[in-house]
């Protein structure tokens, strides 16, 4: 993590120890996807999301240490914050909106297909945190590339503000662009068409379809603000209490952990 130093090292001693830190990288990353593809073969769940688990889950003990410094109405803020994100981020991970889908009855020879009521869930929380990580790495970009230059980041961290709105806008425009790669409106509306489904009050065909991309983009928006709310709390918190800036608590951090204990729990 500490780039500066890393590019002192590549800029005194040549490019030797340049490639032995490209090739230790790419070694290392490919032995934890290896790990990963094991854990998921063996039906324990995802492989890469348990080794973050596992990764966050060892940082606790030194986080507690921290903790352990700061002023006593500080602790009881800082806990009362991380068990009511922990419940937040649990409700949100389980909300759907639920579209009601009816299927017309079919006669095949004696049987009688169809003429059941059931529903197409969509989750709140569907794109996960992956526009976090996505708006992570587009932000540091700045701070990664003066370290290369040898500047300092200048406004964009000096303006925390300016760096939040910016970073709450990153995760907005990512939340829309993998939620429009996850579902596509007109192939849903095209199979429940060819299945005898349809939503009730909406014919089929581009008005279903439309219905469901109506649907999609609210709960996009709410979505998009679950997860910069999430993300920004803790910087927020971090400015505002000196002590709390170094417990590390990243909304990503917390997200990734609460969604693999979950899923954990129902694979069990």
């Amino acid at each position: 993590r500490n780039y500066s130093s890393q590019i002192s090292i590549i800029t005194s001693e040549g490019l030797l120890p340049a490639l032995v830190i490209i090739l230790a990288f790419t070694a290392g990353s490919a032995l934890v996807m290896w790990l990963g593809e094991q854990i998921t073969e063996f039906g324990i769940g995802n492989g890469i999301s348990m080794i973050l688990f596992a990764n966050i889950i060892s940082s606790i003990p030194g986080m507690v240490g921290t903790l352990a410094t700061l002023v006593w109405w500080q602790i009881i803020i800082v806990l009362v914050g991380i068990v009511a994100l922990v419940l937040f981020i649990v409700f949100i991970n389980d909300a759907e909106r639920r579209i009601p889908i009816q299927y017309a009855k079919r006669v095949v020879g004696r049987k009688v297909y169809g003429g059941q009521n059931t529903n197409l869930p969509i989750k709140v929380a569907m794109s996960g945190v992956m526009p976090i990580i996505f708006a992570q790495s587009i932000c540091s970009l700045p701070a990664t590339i003066c370290a290369f230059t040898g500047k300092t980041s200048g406004w964009w961290y000096d303006h925390v503000w300016s760096s939040s709105v910016i970073y709450f806008i990153m995760i907005f425009f990512f939340s829309w662009f993998y939620s429009t790669i996850q579902y596509d409106t007109v192939e849903i509306s095209n199979n429940l068409k060819s299945n005898g489904g349809f939503i009730p009050g909406f014919r089929p065909g581009k008005p279903t379809a439309d219905f469901i991309q109506k649907v999609i983009n609210k709960i996009i928006v709410f979505g998009s603000v679950y997860l910069g709310i999430v993300a920004l709390l803790p910087i927020i918190a971090g400015n505002l209490m000196e002590g709390v800036k170094n417990l590390a608590i990243g909304g990503t951090s917390v997200i990734i952990v609460v969604g693999v204990a979950l899923e954990t729990v129902k694979a069990l």
